[in-house]
């Protein structure tokens, strides 16, 4: 909702009445932004789902809360200038690349019950949760 109220309040304040605005970078700055998040948005998802259902719910939704911040972190670095945004895009993709991690360890360990017997949910649990905290490192 914030990236959206951007985006019409940049709309608004550009000259015209179409939706192409040519010069108006400040308006493609924000719109831009909004479209990536919204493309990111998505995966997102679908990683915190998995990896909240397969793995831990905690550390899955501690990394879920980090994501957003750095999302909004990134929407305003990208307001200004755009190398202002990459750390947030950074942080962005290794927070998904932990609940996409975290996703493959739940995977595993439901196969490694099927065919083995031997379930390492309680190692996996501890592991996921003693490294999310390690996710505030910048």
């Amino acid at each position: 909702a914030f990236f959206a109220s951007k985006v019409e309040h940049e709309s608004k304040h550009c000259n015209g009445k179409g939706f192409q605005r040519p010069g108006s970078s400040a308006f493609d700055r924000v719109y831009t932004a909004n479209q990536n998040c919204g493309h990111a948005y998505p995966t997102f998802l679908a990683v915190l789902w998995c990896a909240g259902l397969l793995c831990s719910q905690a550390p899955a939704a501690f990394a879920g809360l980090m994501y957003l911040f750095v999302r909004q972190k990134y929407f305003v670095g990208y307001l200004g200038e755009r190398t202002q945004s990459t750390p947030g895009y950074l942080f962005g993709k290794r927070i998904i690349l932990f609940l996409f991690l975290m996703s493959v360890a739940g995977i595993l360990n439901y196969y490694l019950i099927f065919f083995f017997g031997s379930d390492f949910e309680m190692y996996i649990k501890t592991i996921t949760s003693a490294i999310s905290p390690l996710l505030l490192i910048p």
